[in-house]
């Protein structure tokens, strides 16, 4: 990134008198980098922006400012990131990128790094001091995944953090003294909600795939129960959707019935965005469908707060097209070039209304805007049937990226009207019954419905997200299987502390294990295996498809590729049921073979896992409740 590369154009800095009224001043930092490997973060996400906004000619009406650099790491932290010079060896950056959360370095990693965050604190500055209305950084790397001693998530330095720690604590002289940081971005902001936990100076609004804590960067952070510590207590606001194909109305309701109200009573002096698009159509890692139009409306709802002063700063978004046309709709609000009105034609989905309800009731206690409740008539509103667009970035052919393109063509402020296709697989799958055989908690009915209709029973800590075909199960019968049960693996995000059953892959005429068969499709018993280890439902490919079925059939048991890894990676077939293939799911033979040599640990169940274990064996007729007990004693005390 060498200096001489930095654009600069100061043209209407007094501000010009267009149509009558002074233009507001907005300011943008880009930067053009050197080509990188393939990779999702790479430099052509922010030169196609630079691209859209030139080619509209709002660039040149704005102020291009150099770069200026705070720092708000620890000191190890920032050591580490300046031995990412491009004298560094690539083995040893390689090394380093290696023991870090999804990191990628390269010989300008540390350069990019410091400009970036110097990017941004200088924008904020100048908001701040009132030379420009607002300002958009577009740099990389992002910044709001990497704590205070800990790069991850792309991310080395956390720009927006910085710069809010700058104007609160370095620059008192611009009163500055009430800061709402906003992140959009698809992942939860972490690092940025760590830095501010006990600050009430700084609102943190987070709104973000969560899943229960299954997405990235996983676990309890992005719950909406995380809500601050002592003085910042109520100034944390996480709000987790629990699937993705959430789209502007999804959004909106979040800005409408959370942020908006809050942000009226917190009554900020300055806006931080971390402005990342991978929410957007198209994105590959994102999921969801959010429009040029969408964040243009959310963006135009933030001004009528601390004067329109609001500062973004580029964190994720990787379909160039989408980042570019998003970019653009946000710089014309910004520039107030464009009227723009909410559309009330779609609907929020179910979920969405859920996690709103949830915040809310959460939050009520700190903000008294969000104690009244939502309406039913609003909540009850039903939504289409959700679209989606087909992204696989992994295997694309040139037609198909072609075809993508053409359809993200049709994205604009004016039409928010997104064409999209059908996941394919899903429609084929559902065609296909198949039996799902489960041995563990599922056996209880109302716990397997949980994986179908989503919710959670007694003794659960997570709700389950559900599947996408929420229809039950058309049949349910019960049969034993010469499968050894036992229990293992020490504790479980859904359970606890204990084990949790397993079936042995191996079939041994000496054992009998009881099964509950539940008739579904096959695409349900896709999201059953993703949910069951752990993964998101929304998907482009299945994980176990008809090739797999009929070759599960033929083997006894196939190791699908994307659980291999997980716990229960092991699709077996225990036969037929009125011609109807049944299968199982549970740790592979070399997984069992570790339970048995102790490298894996075999554990009783907890008691309230236990507990839906018992309920299913009972209500399903099978034993007695004392030959329940006895039966999972056994299995847990038996050894392999």
């Amino acid at each position: 990134m060498a200096g001489e590369s930095f654009r600069k154009n100061y043209d209407n800095m007094d501000g010009d008198q267009v149509a009558g009224k002074s233009e507001r001043k907005v300011g943008l930092v880009y930067d053009d980098t050197p080509d990188g490997e393939d990779h999702p973060e790479f430099p052509n996400r922010i030169r196609v922006i630079w691209e859209m906004l030139q080619l509209a000619g709002v660039s040149q009406r704005c102020v291009v400012l150099d770069k200026h650099l705070q720092l708000v790491h620890t000191k190890d932290h920032v050591n580490l990131v300046k031995t990412l010079s491009t004298k560094q060896k690539d083995y040893q950056r390689n090394k380093i990128a290696s023991q870090l959360n999804s990191i990628y370095l390269n010989g300008s990693s540390s350069e990019a790094a410091y400009l970036a965050v110097g990017s941004v604190v200088k924008v904020a500055e100048k908001v701040a001091q009132g030379e420009l209305d607002s300002g958009f950084a577009i740099v990389r790397p992002p910044g709001h995944h990497v704590e205070t001693d800990e790069a991850m998530g792309f991310c080395l330095f956390n720009n927006v953090a910085v710069a809010a720690s700058y104007l609160l604590n370095e620059r008192p002289d611009l009163g500055v003294n009430k800061i709402l940081i906003v992140d959009w971005d698809v992942h939860h902001g972490n690092g940025t909600q760590k830095m501010f936990w006990k600050d009430p100076r700084v609102l943190f609004f987070s709104v973000h795939r969560h899943e229960y804590g299954s997405f990235y960067p996983a676990g309890d952070d992005g719950d909406y129960n995380m809500v601050g510590e002592g003085p910042g207590e109520g100034f944390n606001i996480n709000v987790p959707w629990d699937q993705g194909r959430c789209a502007d109305a999804d959004y909106l309701a979040a800005w409408d019935h959370i942020l908006i109200p809050v942000a009226r009573e917190f009554n900020p002096d300055i806006i931080l965005l971390s402005a990342a698009f991978n929410a957007a159509v198209g994105d590959p890692l994102g999921g969801c469908l959010v429009t040029p139009y969408g964040y243009s409306v959310m963006l135009k709802k933030l001004m009528e707060f601390a004067d329109g002063k609001i500062v973004m700063a580029l964190e994720g978004g990787y379909n160039l097209d989408s980042i570019a046309k998003s970019s653009l709709a946000c710089v014309q609000v910004l520039l107030e070039d464009k009227e723009i009105q909410a559309s009330s034609e779609a609907y929020p989905l179910e979920s969405t209304w859920r996690v709103i309800h949830a915040v809310r009731k959460r939050l009520c206690a700190y903000w008294p805007s969000l104690a009244d409740e939502l309406s039913w008539k609003l909540i009850n509103q039903k939504p289409p049937t959700p679209i989606i667009l087909v992204s696989n970035s992994d295997s694309e052919t040139e037609d198909d990226a072609q075809g993508l393109q053409d359809q993200m063509s049709k994205l604009s402020i004016e039409n928010h009207q997104v064409e999209t296709a059908s996941i394919s697989w899903r429609a084929d799958l559902a065609k296909v019954e198949v039996w799902y055989a489960s041995f563990g908690s599922n056996m209880w009915k109302p716990r397997f419905l949980c994986y179908i209709q989503g919710g959670q029973v007694d003794g659960l800590k997570k709700a389950c997200v559900g599947s996408i075909d929420k229809s039950p199960p058309k049949e349910i019968v019960w049969k034993t299987f010469a499968h050894r049960l036992f229990f293992g693996r020490e504790h479980t995000a859904r359970w606890g502390a204990g084990g949790v059953a397993f079936a042995n892959p191996l079939a041994s005429p000496n054992d009998q294990t009881h099964m509950c068969l539940y008739r579904i499709t096959l695409e349900q018993f896709n999201d059953v295996l993703r949910q069951e280890n752990a993964l998101s439902v929304d998907t482009d490919f299945p994980v176990f498809d008809l090739a797999a079925l009929q070759l599960t059939e033929n083997k006894g048991a196939v190791i699908p590729e994307a659980v291999s890894d997980s716990w229960y990676g092991s699709v077996v077939c225990l036969g037929k049921e009125c011609d109807i293939p049944i299968f199982t799911m549970t740790c592979t033979h070399s997984v069992a073979e570790k339970f048995k040599s102790g490298e894996f640990p075999l554990r009783p169940p907890a008691k309230a896992y236990a507990y839906t274990l018992i309920r299913g064996l009972v209500e399903g007729g099978r034993v007695s409740e004392e030959e329940a007990e006895a039966y999972i004693d056994e299995a847990a005390s038996k050894p392999l």
